[in-house]
């Protein structure tokens, strides 16, 4: 399956460059998204590695963005703008293969954290019923109004291992974080999204001192990618796995 396609190529990955976050910045430095910093840090790059990762994740990645292309190509011109709509297949690849590494580097931290908590998709929900969901002191929070609801079986999960979980409806991440690391001493995060908005989450936790670890939905099902929201999903398994304090 998919997770364990992606931890074998990062292990092989980490046979080339032994250094987890050396390899992590050669993986985002390598990404279409550059900003002026990253252009000015290019002659760090090991264009080598970076050539054999992108070839590496094209021939095993491609499976699981098939829909990307035909995606790109119907997008209407006022999201082609959207940096998160926008998103490249080859992009797609680096960004799964830097979940798995900052799942590997902060796991520990992140579990060790004193407080813990989660941001769910809300595409994740069950739509048959109204959501019952209530606001809470960071976001909305699951009443677990269906037994079906991948944000309910989540968040009984979380909850489980003392992590405090809430469905993601701010678009301000940043302004979040820094309340919610500002009435914590230690803090750790956890996201549960489409792959380009937790690679995109993960990165700003690093920024703000947050350790953050997460899992991707199955695929992108919601109303941004899609004239609809359409119900999503999550592999329960894995989550359980990455938060074990072990």
């Amino acid at each position: 399956g998919y997770y364990r396609l992606i931890k074998g190529i990062t292990d092989l990955f980490l046979k080339k460059c032994p250094d987890e976050k050396k390899l992590l910045a050669q993986i985002q430095n390598a990404g279409s998204n550059r900003s002026f910093i990253k252009k000015l840090s290019r002659k760090y790059v090991d264009k080598p590695l970076v050539s054999f990762i992108k070839k590496t994740l094209s021939e095993n990645l491609s499976l699981y963005t098939t829909g990307v292309k035909r995606h790109l190509q119907t997008l209407p011109l006022s999201q082609r703008f959207d940096p998160v709509i926008r998103t490249k297949e080859a992009q797609y690849h680096l960004y799964m293969t830097e979940i798995e590494l900052i799942n590997r580097i902060y796991k520990h931290v992140f579990t060790s954290s004193k407080y813990k908590f989660a941001l769910i998709a809300h595409c994740l929900r069950d739509f048959r019923p109204d959501c019952r969901a209530v606001a809470g002191d960071i976001e909305s929070i699951c009443r677990g109004c269906t037994k079906e609801c991948f944000v309910n079986l989540g968040s009984l999960l979380l909850k489980k291992y003392d992590i405090h979980p809430h469905i993601s409806v701010s678009m301000e991440l940043e302004k979040l974080f820094k309340k919610i690391k500002a009435g914590h001493h230690s803090v750790g995060a956890l996201g549960i999204a489409c792959v380009p908005e937790l690679a995109q989450g993960m990165r700003l936790c690093i920024k703000l001192g947050i350790p953050p670890v997460g899992i991707p939905l199955d695929a992108n099902r919601c109303s941004r990618w899609m004239k609809q929201c359409r119900e999503s999903s999550f592999n329960l398994e894995e989550l359980e796995e990455l938060i074990k304090d072990q």
